[in-house]
């Protein structure tokens, strides 16, 4: 059963009620709503992820993305896993990706709220926001191999650059679970908080965001991504250029 939406909700793909999505000024926030199958993910339920980044209004500034019931997503439904398993194009798998990687542009700021099991997709989607706040009884799974397939949805390299090539790939090809205390030390989460304090951890982490100038945040979540592929003389560059911006913005010299 799914709540019927408040003033505030949008529901995207046609008939689809696997999620609900929420605008609230600069605040967006997307909750997967499938608990009685512990929210475990379908393409309709990308289509509708693929839909709302795309209408998002230009005043948000953070998304933050969370499961209904006891999890956070338990990946991939096993209902739809057989049909997908009877053939399906880079294409196909190109639109799913969508889904999931609208959170990393640099205009938004996302916040996944994570607690129970993040499995599979349900992993990857927590991986493709920029923060992870994590409750104790979480457990992070990439349980991909363990079907005999690989992650697809851009976990791998963001598991790399939290944490590090072996252990990313020791996660991948192994499927173990990987407990909040590990996921902190490891550098998976942000921040680890009781389950009962979850919605409170991202409520101040949100507040904390939005106090900061947008455009620096803009920014700085710029450079940030981009200095992992640079070396320090690129990335001084492109510091050099984005701090000239900001000047030229704030004594109203910018375009």
């Amino acid at each position: 059963m799914t709540a019927t939406p408040s003033p505030g909700e949008a529901r995207f793909g046609g008939a689809s009620t696997e999620a609900r999505f929420d605008v609230d000024g600069p605040v967006a926030t997307v909750t997967l709503d499938r608990p009685e199958v512990l929210n475990a993910q379908t393409p309709a339920l990308w289509a509708d992820l693929r839909a709302f980044g795309r209408s998002l209004p230009g005043d948000v500034r953070v998304v933050i993305v969370r499961g209904s019931g006891r999890a956070f997503s338990a990946g991939l439904d096993t209902s739809v896993a057989a049909t997908m398993l009877g053939g399906v194009s880079e294409a196909q798998i190109a639109q799913y990706q969508e889904a999931f990687a609208w959170l990393r542009q640099p205009s938004l700021i996302s916040i996944a709220a994570v607690h129970g099991h993040a499995i599979g997709a349900g992993f990857q989607l927590a991986l493709a926001c920029d923060f992870r706040v994590v409750a104790e009884d979480v457990k992070f799974c990439m349980a991909e191999v363990t079907l005999g397939l690989v992650p697809d949805l851009g976990g791998t390299k963001r598991l790399v650059e939290l944490v590090g090539y072996a252990r990313a790939l020791e996660l991948c090809v192994t499927g173990r679970r990987v407990p909040a205390p590990e996921a902190s030390q490891i550098g998976l989460a942000n921040v680890v908080v009781p389950a009962s304090a979850l919605s409170d951890a991202v409520s101040d982490l949100t507040a904390a965001v939005l106090a900061g100038s947008r455009d620096a945040v803009v920014e700085i979540k710029a450079l940030i991504a981009a200095a992992g592929g640079h070396t320090f003389a690129e990335q001084e560059a492109v510091e050099r250029a984005a701090q000239v911006r900001r000047i030229q913005d704030l004594s109203g010299l910018g375009e």
